[in-house]
C-alpha cells in the first residue's frame, strides 16, 4: 500500500463522500505513519456515556472519526489536541460542541448544536481573543469528515522529528519553487480569518504545508527531507 496510495487522489475521492474518507485517513496512516489496528479508537460505550453526559447525541461522522482513531495521538495530537470523549463539553455560549483545541489555547474546534442532528455537519472555529465581545463561530470546514482529514495531515507535519522540520519567514522565491518542484494539493479554502493563505503541496515522498511566513514539510524519508531543504532557503528549525 506505501507505493500504491497516492495522497491527491485519495483527497479528490474524499470529496465524495466521508467513507472515502477514512479510507483515506486508512491508506495515509499506513502510507506515512503507522497503521491503524483495532483498539487505535474509543469503544461504543466511551460515547454513549459522553452523550448522556452532554445530553446531546453526537453527529454519525464524529462518532466514527473517534472509534477509528481517537486514541491514536500522532495522527490527532502532536501539535493540537483532539479531546478525550469525556472531555469534550459545550462552550459556555451554548452554542457549539467542543471536541479540538489549539495546543495553547488560541482557538477551539466545534459543532454548532443547532448542526449536531446532520450526520456530517460542518465544523467551527472560534478564535480566542482579548475582546470576548467579539469571539464568534467561524466556518471552519463544510464537512466534519474532511475537517478530519485535514487534522490528520496537519498532525502529521509535527512528528516524528527526524521526518519533519518548519521553515520560518522563507526566501521570498521558496513559495515560487514550491509551486514549480510540487504539486498543488486538491483542498479545500479555509475560510477562517487567519488561515486563507494556508495550501498544501506534495511533492517527492514530501507533504508540505506553505502558510503566509512560514512552510512545514514532513516526509517519508530522511532523504526525502534533506532534499527539501536543500531546495528552499533559509533557517530551518530542525535542518
Amino acid at each position: 500500500m506505501t507505493q500504491m496510495f497516492d495522497v491527491r487522489d485519495g483527497l479528490e475521492h474524499v470529496r465524495a463522500d466521508r467513507e472515502a474518507a477514512w479510507r483515506f485517513v486508512r491508506d495515509f496512516a499506513h502510507a506515512w505513519m503507522e497503521p491503524l489496528i483495532d483498539g487505535d479508537g474509543f469503544t461504543v460505550e466511551d460515547l454513549a456515556a459522553a452523550e448522556e453526559r452532554l445530553g446531546v447525541s453526537l453527529p454519525t461522522a464524529l462518532g466514527e472519526m473517534y472509534r477509528l482513531l481517537g486514541r491514536r495521538r500522532d495522527l490527532t495530537s502532536n501539535h493540537d489536541q483532539l479531546l478525550h470523549p469525556d472531555q469534550l463539553y459545550i462552550d459556555a455560549r451554548g452554542e457549539a460542541l467542543v471536541f479540538r483545541e489549539e495546543n495553547q489555547g488560541a482557538c477551539s474546534w466545534g459543532v454548532l448544536l443547532k448542526d449536531l442532528d446532520q450526520a456530517d455537519p460542518e465544523v467551527h472555529v472560534m478564535p480566542d481573543l482579548a475582546d470576548r465581545q467579539a469571539q464568534r463561530w467561524e466556518p471552519w470546514m463544510e464537512r466534519l469528515s474532511w475537517m478530519a482529514v485535514e487534522m490528520v495531515l496537519a498532525e502529521s507535519l509535527h512528528a516524528p522529528q527526524h521526518l519533519s522540520d518548519f521553515l520560518y519567514e522563507p526566501d521570498p522565491a521558496c513559495t515560487r519553487i514550491i509551486e514549480e518542484s510540487c504539486e498543488r494539493l486538491p483542498f479545500p479554502a479555509y475560510p477562517a480569518r487567519g488561515f486563507e493563505g494556508t495550501r498544501w503541496f506534495l511533492g517527492a515522498d514530501v507533504l508540505l504545508r506553505d502558510e503566509e511566513g512560514c512552510v512545514f514539510v514532513r516526509a517519508r524519508t530522511g532523504e526525502a527531507l534533506e532534499a527539501v531543504r536543500s531546495l528552499l532557503p533559509g533557517g530551518w528549525l530542525n535542518g
